[in-house]
């Protein structure tokens, strides 16, 4: 069991073997209940796309087990009840779970350990009205209450000063208007943090006037309209959402009128090494499973790992694994550093997102045939690793920070 302190105490080998250990326990055993249900598309989306009351329970069970284990507020601030693991720590972390792991096995990488900004104990939280977070924070740190991130819209991604959404002064507060797009965890969310422009003059002028609020979602006109169906799925985990005449008192202000904006940006470099991280994670286990069947698949008398093409594919895939390893370990420890590490976040998001497609690509090619079922879980992967390249900036905004940064002088590699 982890505790809500000194977790930096701990090796990370040690949180992973725990880990694995409470996956084994506790998680495979409700897999193996809820089989059919997991097993079935139909059963885990409605007919408007999003998960369904039935799936949403069985997440439910799984978050609270994981917060009784503390495994659940792994992520999250000390401040919040969470262990406080470090950036390295986190990686280490996520890269271990998508290795062992097969892609599909959802219950294990949606519900064990939430987002570390946008779900779970986000530190976010900390910005919030002291009597309305002391209200709030005890059902978010045991799983019962989770969280969505209300920024995205349908004109405004990486741009967010094309936020449409609009908070209008009325007697006691605002009243929110605006359609959100992309919306992750949005289904099942008790809160959510709402984005929305109060200034409009200085959004024009793209110097703040956008404000975060703090957004209970069964709220009067607060409504989760529809999950969004991408790659060959039903439905997903991503949704549209839609706020008409939401309320909300001065209260409810997460940080500062007007300043979200920082709020916004402010954890987009752990989410993007988070995401690095689970890329190698799942790039690892992919070329597991092409060594395991190169090694046992024979054509023309022999193990095809015999054969030079199988044998260049491999190398090339150990390759570029190495090398993104390397680099996400390298920008933790800036991060750990506290050393500026804008950069450096975007390059390994924008590798690493790329290289994980190249490898499920090649996993599967190894395969042959059965790589293209369902069978091994390869397609999910391949299905999860192309998507990964478009959320918390796509690659060519990666790119394009990265050019910003050196042409502002930042030229240490």
């Amino acid at each position: 069991m982890v505790g809500s302190s000194g977790a930096e105490a701990i090796e990370p080998k040690e949180i992973v073997e725990a880990l694995f250990g409470f996956v084994d326990k506790a998680v495979a055993p409700l897999e193996d209940k809820h089989r059919d249900l997991l097993e079935d598309p139909a059963r885990i989306f409605d007919e408007r796309g999003l998960t369904s009351p039935e799936y949403q329970d069985v997440s439910r069970q799984v978050r609270e087990l994981s917060a009784e284990a503390g495994f659940y507020t792994l992520y999250g601030a000390e401040e919040l009840g969470g262990a406080n693991l470090s950036a390295t720590g986190i990686v280490a972390v996520q890269e271990a779970m998508h290795h062992k792991y097969r892609p599909d096995r959802i219950l294990v990488h949606e519900s064990v350990i939430p987002s570390p900004f946008t779900n779970g104990l986000s530190p976010l939280l900390l910005e919030l009205n002291p009597q309305l977070l002391a209200e709030r924070i005890d059902a978010i740190r045991d799983g019962v209450a989770t969280l969505c991130f209300a920024l995205s819209e349908p004109d405004a991604g990486s741009d967010v000063f094309n936020l449409r959404t609009k908070a209008n002064p009325v007697e006691g507060g605002w009243m929110i208007n605006g359609q959100k797009q992309w919306i992750s965890n949005a289904a099942h969310a008790s809160h959510a943090f709402v984005f929305a422009v109060t200034d409009p003059d200085a959004v024009r002028e793209r110097r703040g006037g956008i404000t975060c609020f703090f957004v209970d979602t069964d709220t009067e006109g607060f409504s989760v309209d529809t999950g969004i169906p991408m790659m060959g799925s039903r439905g997903s985990n991503a949704t549209i959402i839609s706020l008409t005449d939401v309320r909300v008192s001065p209260q409810q202000i997460v940080g500062e009128e007007g300043a979200a904006l920082r709020l916004a940006l402010g954890g987009i470099s752990r989410g993007r090494l988070t995401m690095s991280a689970t890329c190698v994670g799942l790039a690892r286990w992919a070329l597991d499973m092409a060594v395991e069947y190169a090694n046992a698949r024979r054509t023309f008398g022999r193990a095809i790992g015999e054969h030079q093409m199988i044998q260049a594919k491999l190398a090339d895939m150990a390759m570029e694994i190495y090398l993104c390893h390397s680099a996400v370990l390298r920008t933790a420890e800036m991060v750990d550093a506290g050393r500026a590490s804008i950069k450096e976040t975007s390059i390994v998001k924008a590798r690493c997102t790329e290289m994980v497609g190249k490898v499920l690509d090649e996993a599967i090619q190894v395969h042959g045939g059965l790589g293209l079922t369902n069978e091994l879980g390869l397609e999910a992967g391949y299905r999860y690793a192309r998507m990964l390249r478009i959320p918390d900036g796509t690659s060519e905004i990666q790119r394009r920070t990265i050019a910003k940064r050196l042409l502002r002088g930042d030229l240490d590699l």
